[in-house]
């Protein structure tokens, strides 16, 4: 039991980071039916402009966290404004894909240049002294890993609802035609949803940075599982994101302690083939029916 417990504290904690990226993913496709491949260096940026505040300019982490939001915002609208827009304008099914992942390579070469190719220790904001529960040795920052990832997902659910600004991405993610004839700005609407990713994204990175070296690559294999995350709980579906990041976390970390953490990407990637093979709208994604 002990066992289990650690197995399934560390796994959750590591699926709700792949969630909170992967939540990302699902508020780009869901207002212009694109994603942005350079998620995962969104949230290396934030992770190394959070530790350049933190380490370098002596901020407050919890003030340091409104600052790298802002930047996520901000590098989010310049990815929509440059990479994707244009792709857009011209109706290019495959522009956007390659401009989001050049991007995403440009963008990890200048952290490279910065920053340095070395890996950097982020200095965490609680401590590192583990709790027991349970049986299980549970770090304070696992614990803010989770509850940062769900509070951020409940005030982007809580926005969507319950303002007019919100109601205007909700409009143009059901059927953007309709929602650009009532009058609401459907370029800008995207532009924000793709801010509003980066934002989680960079979030997220400040988040796990405590937990892990900071550095220019970090992005990569994160940005990978967080879309492999979004195929398996389905795009369209804010629970399947939590479910699938959930079961990805919790399997890769029963595949590193059972067999070795040589293989914990596998089991993953496998669940991933099974679900494009057999249920391509992911585990809790709902099948498009396109009339001809």
């Amino acid at each position: 039991m002990e066992i289990l417990a650690q197995i399934l504290s560390s796994g959750i904690a590591v699926g709700m980071i792949y969630a909170v990226i992967a939540f990302g993913f699902q508020l780009t496709f869901a207002t212009s039916g694109t994603l942005n491949f350079g998620q995962g260096e969104a949230l290396m940026l934030g992770a190394l402009v959070g530790l350049t505040c933190v380490d370098t300019l002596g901020m407050n982490y919890w003030l340091m966290i409104p600052v790298v939001c802002v930047f996520g915002m901000l590098q989010g609208g310049f990815v929509e404004l440059i990479g994707v827009r244009p792709a857009i304008k011209i109706k290019s099914e495959f522009g956007w894909i390659m401009s989001t992942i050049a991007l995403g390579i440009i963008f990890k070469n200048v952290a490279e240049n910065i920053w340095g190719r070395d890996a950097l220790p982020f200095p965490p904001p609680l401590s590192m002294e583990p709790m027991n529960f349970l049986g299980a040795n549970i770090l304070p920052m696992e614990i803010l890993v989770v509850v940062g990832a769900l509070v951020m997902m409940l005030l982007v659910e809580f926005f969507n609802r319950k303002t007019i600004y919100g109601k205007a991405v909700v409009a143009t993610a059901n059927d953007r035609d309709a929602a650009g004839l009532m009058g609401i700005n459907t370029s800008m609407v995207i532009t924000f949803s793709y801010a509003l990713s980066s934002l989680t994204a960079a979030f997220a990175g400040v988040l796990i940075a405590p937990l892990t070296l900071t550095g220019a690559t970090m992005g990569g294999a994160l940005g990978l599982k967080a879309f492999a995350v979004a195929i398996i709980g389905g795009l369209s579906s804010g629970l399947g994101i939590i479910v699938g990041g959930l079961i990805l976390g919790i399997v890769e970390t029963a595949t590193g302690f059972y067999i070795s953490t040589g293989y914990k990407d596998v089991p993953g990637l496998i669940l991933l083939l099974l679900v494009l093979a057999y249920k391509p709208s992911g585990l809790f994604g709902k099948s498009a029916i396109k009339k001809v």
